[in-house]
């Protein structure tokens, strides 16, 4: 059953973006460029920036003889699509931010270690193994006895030990030693900083997993809803929340961060460190700082991730989204239990019209430019033409209704009048675009006057100079809204 279990592991495993990507036909070129772009200085990199680089990276492969067909925005899509990169918009950000995911840095991480294997048995890293291990047991240890007589022994070595610094006795490791000790702390730590990222993607699928939750709870208040509405941090509360809040605690202790700050400085100006490469040196002056700036962005995650959950139930928003949960159920319910009755392609006499968008990144939107469709040959100038302004105004005047006029109409009835009907607009102020004025009037009483359910006969001249009359509701005007005609 174990050979079973492990197949059923790695089939699964082989449909994850890791294994996909170390399977690709193209792994070697997407691992390389990958690499270079977003694992070196810079691991989060804005989207107009990554392009850029991108694009000028494909121009030198195809020079070295690579087959690139496609284009950098092409590219990008595909490994977002295949799980590779992942994108965000951080709060206050101008752009869209990429960075490589977990699986692509594992994938990455293990070719490193197969082309530069270093030597897995080290003296340094044996030591470390039995120090934590002595550690482990005393610290585990419940017998009162035991644990004197490991300190008391701990206190005697110290004692030998301050003595011989007295007489001016003092042991170092060799050099050799404490550069391999180094290198251990510096894989180890290097182990650290990339693990924020998947810590980072663990909280964000919990996020997910929370709301499906809330979404599929069938009840109207679930345990989820009942442990928001307490004020609880739910995602704070989970054992991933948990383990990172404690490793931000220590990492931020000020005792801790400056003995910690203190011991890099000096390991980096010890003679022994002269042998570690210029990358390495980097490594280590700026090993607080990472720390503290992965920490800082999981940390931002992990509330951002807990006020917008919170914010998702208390503006309801849940709701929405559990009743079109629960209308797709019902669907798709109702399609299984019609679909041995009735064809795929039968005419079941219903037309649904579907609208269609295009949905794209704002990274692969691209500015219009004209001059790209611009006209052969150069512009002629039009003939004069024998249309004045008054005859352009009086054409707008026919098609179009003056509510400028209408506003200013009512408006300066307002002004010795508190309520002002249609009948007596028409009368102060002639109807100057016939019934065209009429219905602009109404329009006006329903948006921002009264309308009554009685009506009102009204009397204008038109434009052709024919009397005419209507049958209208009434409307009125109140001074108390004469704010709203006053433009």
């Amino acid at each position: 059953m174990s050979a079973v279990k492990t197949i059923a592991q790695l089939r699964q495993l082989r449909e994850q973006p890791l294994w996909r990507l170390l399977a690709s036909d193209k792994a070697p070129m997407v691992l390389g460029v990958l690499q270079d772009l977003l694992l070196g200085e810079e691991k989060v990199v804005s989207a107009s920036v990554l392009l850029e680089k991108l694009q000028q990276e494909l121009l030198l492969l195809k020079s070295a003889g690579e087959d690139m067909a496609q284009t950098a925005q092409a590219y990008l899509a595909l490994w977002l699509s295949e799980g590779w990169l992942t994108r965000r918009l951080p709060a206050g950000a101008q752009e869209e931010q990429y960075e490589l995911t977990t699986d692509a840095v594992t994938a990455i991480r293990f070719l490193q270690g197969v082309l530069q294997p270093r030597a897995m048995a080290t003296e340094s890293r044996l030591a470390i193994v039995m120090q934590q291990l002595t550690k482990l047991a005393e610290d585990t240890n419940p017998d009162p006895s035991s644990r004197r007589s490991a300190l008391l022994a701990e206190r005697a070595r110290i004692d030998r030990e301050l003595e011989q610094v007295g007489r001016g006795i003092v042991e170092t490791l060799p050099a050799e030693r404490a550069l391999e000790r180094a290198r251990d702390i510096i894989g180890l730590a290097d182990e650290l900083v990339a693990d924020f990222r998947r810590v980072r993607e663990d909280f964000d699928q919990l996020n997910r997993q929370l709301r499906a939750d809330l979404l599929n709870n069938e009840g109207s208040r679930g345990q989820v809803l009942e442990q928001l509405f307490a004020g609880m941090d739910l995602i704070g509360e989970t054992p991933a929340g948990k383990t990172f809040y404690a490793f931000w605690r220590l990492l931020t202790d000020i005792e801790q961060a400056t003995i910690f700050s203190e011991s890099l400085t000096e390991v980096v100006t010890r003679d022994f460190a002269s042998e570690l490469g210029a990358g390495e040196k980097k490594f280590l002056r700026n090993l607080t700082n990472r720390l503290l700036d992965e920490g800082g962005n999981v940390h931002e995650v992990l509330q951002t991730f807990s006020r917008s959950l919170r914010n998702f139930v208390q503006s309801r928003e849940y709701q929405e989204q559990r009743r079109f949960s629960a209308l797709l159920r019902v669907s798709q319910r109702d399609a299984l239990s019609i679909k041995e009755h009735i064809r795929p392609n039968q005419d079941v006499g219903f037309s649904l019209w579907l609208p269609s968008a295009q949905l794209r990144s704002a990274a692969q939107w691209r500015l219009y430019d004209p001059a790209d469709r611009a006209a052969p040959g150069g512009m002629e100038d039009a003939p004069e033409s024998s249309m004045s302004l008054q005859d352009i105004a009086s054409m707008v005047r026919n098609s179009e209704i003056d509510f400028g006029l209408l506003r200013r109409n009512i408006y300066e009835c307002l002004q010795h009048s508190p309520v002002v009907g249609i009948e007596e607009l028409l009368r102060v102020y002639p109807a100057s675009q016939g019934l065209g004025s009429v219905v602009g009037y109404i329009h006006l009483a329903l948006r921002y006057g009264q309308v009554t359910p009685s009506i009102a006969q009204v009397n204008w001249t038109g434009m052709d100079a024919v009397a005419r009359s209507a049958v209208v509701p009434a409307v009125y005007f109140l001074k108390e809204k004469e704010h709203e005609f006053a433009r």
